[in-house]
C-alpha cells in the first residue's frame, strides 16, 4: 500500500499561483504513474494531470493545459503540481493518486488505487 500526503493548498487571488506537493511512502517501488485529480462542491472528481514514474511522460486535462505543470522527484518520492494563472473555477479539493497500472496516463480515476486525503485550493475573483 502507498501512503500519499498532499500539501500546498490555500487561498489565492485569480491570476495567482500555487504549488502542490504530494509525498509518497510505503510500497512505492511498483508505482507506474501518479496523478492529480480535483473535486469541486457538487461536482464529480475530475482528472487534472498525470506523470509516469519512469521516464517523464505527462498528460493534462484540456482545462489546465498551458497553466499547470506536473513534475516529480523520484529521489524524494514526491510529485508536484505547479498551478499558474489560477481561475475561480479551479477552486476544488485537489487529490494526489498513484497507480501501478501502465494505463495511468490516460487519467481514469478507476486506474488509481492509492489516494491522499486532499488539499483545498480556493481561488477568489
Amino acid at each position: 500500500q502507498v501512503q500519499l500526503i498532499e500539501s500546498g493548498g490555500g487561498l489565492v487571488q485569480a491570476g495567482g499561483s500555487l504549488r502542490l506537493s504530494c509525498a509518497a511512502s510505503g510500497r512505492t517501488f511498483g508505482t507506474d504513474a501518479m496523478g492529480w485529480f480535483r473535486q469541486a462542491p457538487g461536482k464529480e472528481r475530475e482528472f487534472v494531470a498525470a506523470i509516469t514514474w519512469i521516464g517523464y511522460n505527462t498528460n493534462y486535462a484540456d482545462s489546465v493545459k498551458g497553466r499547470f505543470t506536473i513534475s516529480r522527484d523520484t529521489a524524494k518520492n514526491t510529485v508536484y503540481l505547479q498551478m499558474n494563472s489560477l481561475k475561480p473555477e479551479d477552486t476544488a479539493v485537489y487529490y494526489c493518486a498513484s497507480t501501478p497500472s501502465g494505463a495511468g496516463l490516460r487519467g481514469a480515476a478507476t486506474d488509481f488505487g492509492s489516494w491522499g486525503r486532499g488539499t483545498q485550493v480556493t481561488v477568489s475573483s
